[in-house]
């Protein structure tokens, strides 16, 4: 019999729409304001400490509303002013051991939580998210490419054979590169102005040494502060990507400054962790007069004082053997002998060679990895908050360098986990070409975020009641059918963009109201065919059918049309567009399941299997 479905497809569309419905749920309890403590290197996060915030917090008279202790701790607020002073004291209390960052959790309850189900995502535009305003040290760029010249000069000379005692670079920048003999100084003058016209090159006598007075040319250094800028983008760009944020925002502000916006974020301590840190490695090998010097308390010239974890002073070799700039791919893992947290290096074709090469002949002798951090932290000093900066510098592994190094390798001496997957996601992302400050942190949730939420919100409850209405009005019994769809579709679409973790902006409110109008085109072409059979003499029930089927191909071509539009506007677009295009492309796949799917299946129960007269449509 016609206009009738098996039992399976009724309790399939039931499914769907139950999940819809759970998946829906989570956005309608809102975040709360948050403090996030998360651990740096294993500190401990624990009940205790718990404890000991919350009763600082109180003791200022401010109310915690609950708190979660897992890897981290949240600490929830009843509003933002008591979020952000609340921060203030939880920073005098911790020391450099600890990340603090502000948050907005979300309410879900735990029932709904321990299904996976979640909020969506809101965009800076309406709400939610953190925004970071760096700034770039352009003079520590200069300074960075200033070393890596003063190496190149030490090869070149050496490739020449011509002796230099030192070279040394000045803090008020510059090279100095002093000879014993005055012959060697004049080459090396003609050498470098060849070989390094970018240079600007003075020759002339210091203390009675003859000496090259070495200096970045103008456009040179310009060049440099351009470069640092833009890789230092490129860098921020991979290690967002690296922590799964949806249409972040990444652009440069002014000549050296840097604007990122990540919509959205829950884990913000982890965030300001990994996009501030300058992290990288340097491979030295132990200076040959470690022992003997230290003993003696004199350094060497050719060598630089380190400090192991555990605090053990060590010399190392001034020359650096290999950096992080190299460094193709890095992954965390345990290591198999000792057990402890490893990460696993890849280095492109150059690194690998020069690495070869440089341990070729140092097979028996202990080489160090240090790890390099630039930190700024905010401290009290006589009651007014300053930000100093400084530049961490540890010795995380000496051994012995059993074979000759290539392409593979490891590195051990990580404290925790953790601390392994941070500095792999970091060598994987790229080094920052210069150092950067994070010179202003706020959660986005202002005013104007709330406006445009309800505006928003408003825009699809006006069109959404209007169409509704049309719709009762102009088709009357069908059109309920059509109407109870419609809300249907507005779930799917909710809850889909919760599965996903999409991010939703104010362009995307554009796009589920567009779909609120488009919804309802297929029940149109459905009921107007509906129409047509029955004024054509067909009887109630064949007439439901030939609409249905009569209009699927018309259906299905406009929707094919215009998800394909969408996807080409995901592809090619960037930021806003994306999120249009998102929810346009959900909204026409779920628009497609209501208003075939789904209207046919309670059509069916209203009519199917009946003697039916007339259709009030």
């Amino acid at each position: 019999m016609i206009n009738q479905y098996p039992a399976w497809k009724y309790a399939l569309i039931a499914v769907a729409l139950l999940a819809g419905i759970v998946f829906a749920l989570p956005n309608l309890f809102g975040e709360d304001p948050a403090v996030q403590v998360s651990p740096v290197r294993g500190a401990p996060v624990d009940g205790a400490l718990r404890d000991h915030l919350v009763d600082r917090i109180e003791s200022a008279g401010i109310t915690a509303q609950r708190t979660e202790v897992t890897d981290r701790l949240l600490i929830r607020f009843g509003s933002a002013e008591d979020q952000l002073r609340a921060r203030e004291i939880i920073e005098d209390e911790l020391d450099r051991r600890y990340v603090v960052a502000l948050n907005l959790a979300p309410s879900t309850p735990a029932w709904l939580a321990g299904l996976g189900a979640l909020p969506m995502y809101l965009g800076l535009d309406l709400r939610g998210g953190v925004h970071f305003l760096m700034e770039v040290d352009l003079a520590g760029a200069v300074r960075q490419a200033e070393q890596r010249y003063a190496g190149d000069l030490r090869s070149l000379l050496r490739e020449e054979k011509l002796r230099q005692r030192a070279i040394t670079v000045r803090s008020k920048g510059g090279l100095i590169v002093r000879f014993n003999d005055a012959g060697h100084r004049d080459r090396a003058y003609d050498l470098v102005r060849r070989r390094m016209p970018e240079l600007i090159v003075e020759s002339t006598v210091n203390v009675g040494d003859p000496v090259l007075d070495i200096r970045l040319g103008e456009s040179t250094q310009r060049e440099i502060e351009r470069f640092a800028v833009q890789q230092n983008v490129t860098t921020l760009r991979n290690r967002v990507n690296e922590l799964g944020v949806a249409e972040p925002v990444i652009q440069r502000q002014g000549e050296h400054r840097i604007v990122v916006q990540l919509p959205g974020v829950q884990d913000t301590a982890r965030a300001k962790e990994i996009l501030g840190a300058t992290a990288t490695l340097e491979f030295r090998m132990v200076h040959d007069e470690s022992a003997s010097a230290l003993a003696s308390g004199r350094t060497p010239g050719t060598a630089k004082l380190y400090h192991e974890r555990n605090g053990a002073p060590i010399l190392l070799q001034r020359s650096v053997m290999l950096t992080g700039e190299y460094v193709t791919d890095a992954a965390s893992g345990i290591d198999q002998q000792s057990g402890s947290p490893a990460v696993f290096i890849t280095l492109d074709g150059k690194g690998a060679r020069l690495f070869s090469n440089r341990t070729r002949d140092k097979i028996g002798r202990p080489m160090a990895v240090v790890y390099i951090e630039h930190k700024s932290f905010t401290e009290l000093v006589d009651g007014v908050r300053k930000r100093r900066k400084e530049i961490v510098e540890e010795v995380i592994n000496v051994a012995t360098i059993r074979d000759q190094l290539g392409k593979r390798f490891q590195i051990t001496g990580l404290d925790t986990t953790e601390e392994a997957r941070n500095l792999a996601l970091l060598l994987r992302a790229g080094a920052l070409a210069a150092p950067i400050e994070i010179v202003e942190e706020r959660t986005v949730g202002p005013s104007l975020g709330q406006a445009n939420i309800d505006q928003g919100f408003r825009s699809v409850v006006i069109g959404f009641i209007l169409v509704l209405a049309l719709m009762a009005v102009y088709y009357r019994r069908f059109g309920l059918v059509a109407n109870l769809a419609l809300t249907f579709n507005l779930v799917l679409v909710v809850a889909m963009l919760s599965m996903l973790q999409a991010t939703l902006t104010l362009p995307g409110i554009a796009g589920i109201v567009l779909t609120v109008g488009m919804a309802v085109d297929a029940n149109v072409l459905v009921f107007e065919r509906i129409r047509e059979e029955i004024r054509n003499g067909n009887t109630p029930q064949a007439s439901i059918h030939a609409g249905y089927a009569k209009a699927f191909s018309t259906i299905a071509d406009a929707n094919i049309t215009t998800l394909i539009a969408a996807v080409v506007l995901f592809g090619f677009g960037t930021g806003p567009i994306k999120g249009f295009a998102v929810t346009l492309s959900l909204g026409i796949v779920t628009s497609m399941f209501t208003a075939i799917v789904m209207t046919r299946a309670v059509v069916n129960l209203v009519y199917g299997g009946k003697r039916v007269t007339a259709l009030s449509i």
